[in-house]
């Protein structure tokens, strides 16, 4: 088999093209839940404090979990621990449910649910990652992790717009009880594929799972430059920026004088947008190589484009910058994920993942405080630009760290 990677190369895999579309409506199924979930706790207890729980609930089992579950993953069958974090997705929607519809919710069965929904979320990441691996290979791998992300984006972008219809058609009790039809496809393929997450490393012996061999896995990763680079990468643009774009967009929508909801919606819909269509081009071109140099210049240039945006006080340049920053976010992230797989050792391939979940998912949390609470102190807008200008510092000193690291084996 030639190693030229071929356009679109992981939708030609049958399994794989199955699973993308699974992941994309579970991934949509997710956003439904926080588009019904966060609108009922807010009309029911109007409180600043349970909305900022809401964000720290879903990132913190990723800070905490993301190397254990990386390590179940390495060990034992990745399509079983999918389908557990699918499962506990959809528990968790029949359990808000069964709440609105009997009128018992209350704030800690609420703080409840919000951590299981945010442990479901870690703990099918580090699998599905092996998955795409297992699917088509190291070849083709960069081209199933592009369109993973591309995917997800997909159901990033469409998941408020279905939740708002089931919310406003169905109710939030009827609504959020269906959003769990979304998750049954995924779970029903993974009963069907034989590919496990293992099969291309079957032979390999796997260390025991603990905190011991956690800390082990630290020691092996810190030896080597470009992983570390990668995974200081993902952090820096999820520490600085992460979650806090969504959070803070109603403020930039007062901003730009744009105050009405259609306004505000297609400042969402830009970021979402420029993700699908960056990764479609991106899969299609194939002009940008999944190595080093290309995270480090896509995620400079996804600092650059929110820095744009954080400074400019007009509606329509701000929707394009919002677009490239979209685009390359997406390029960087993917990129980031493809290098980390391929630099890992196939015996702790999923603790290096979850490391990098850590990273990319975990310090999601941070950017509560470098644009949420700096933007308190000196306004949200003064607050984004400096955290993108730490981003593009911090990228640059990242780069350097790569510069003196080793290339990527394929």
């Amino acid at each position: 088999m030639s190693d030229v990677p071929r356009r679109f190369a992981a939708l030609r895999n049958r399994d794989c093209r199955t699973y993308l579309v699974g992941a994309a409506l579970m991934m949509m199924a997710d956003n439904i839940e926080h588009v019904i979930t966060y609108w009922v706790l807010w009309q029911r207890f109007h409180s600043p404090a349970l909305a900022g729980f809401e964000v720290i609930s879903h990132w913190l089992p990723f800070l905490l979990l993301s190397v254990p579950f990386g390590q179940l993953a390495d060990r034992y069958d990745c399509r079983r621990i999918i389908q557990a974090g699918a499962a506990l997705f959809a528990l968790v929607s029949v359990a808000w449910g069964v709440l609105f519809a009997t009128g018992t919710l209350t704030v800690w069965a609420a703080c409840i649910l919000l951590v299981l929904h945010g442990t479901a979320g870690a703990m099918w990441t580090p699998a599905e990652q092996l998955m795409l691996h297992d699917f088509v290979g190291p070849t083709e791998l960069a081209s199933a992790v592009r369109l993973n992300s591309t995917f997800r984006s997909l159901g990033i972008l469409f998941g408020p717009v279905v939740g708002a219809v089931l919310l406003y058609g169905l109710g939030p009790q009827l609504g959020i009880l269906v959003n769990v039809v979304f998750y049954v496809p995924l779970i029903v393929f993974l009963f069907r594929t034989r590919v496990t997450g293992h099969t291309r490393d079957a032979g390999v012996q796997r260390p025991p799972a603990g905190f011991r061999e956690a800390f082990r896995t630290l020691r092996l990763v810190r030896t080597d430059r470009t992983l570390v680079s990668m995974l200081v990468l993902a952090g820096l643009g999820s520490f600085f920026i992460g979650a806090s774009l969504q959070t803070t967009m109603p403020a930039f929508a007062d901003r730009l004088g744009g105050s009405d909801g259609l306004a505000y919606g297609a400042l969402l819909f830009a970021v979402g947008a420029g993700g699908v269509v960056g990764g479609v081009l991106l899969e299609a071109t194939q002009r940008v190589p999944s190595g080093v140099g290309s995270a480090i210049v896509s995620t400079f240039a996804y600092g650059l484009a929110i820095l744009g945006f954080a400074l400019t006080d007009r509606y329509w340049l701000a929707l394009p910058l919002l677009f490239i920053g979209g685009a390359a976010n997406l390029a960087s992230m993917s990129i980031s994920q493809t290098v980390v797989q391929l630099l890992a050792p196939p015996a702790e391939r999923g603790r290096v993942i979850g490391l990098y979940g850590v990273s990319a998912n975990g310090l999601r949390m941070g950017s509560g405080l470098t644009v949420g609470l700096l933007g308190q102190a000196i306004g949200v807008a003064p607050a984004l630009a400096w955290s993108s200008g730490a981003l593009l510092v911090g990228t640059a000193i990242a780069g350097g760290i790569a510069a003196h690291g080793r290339t990527v084996r394929r």
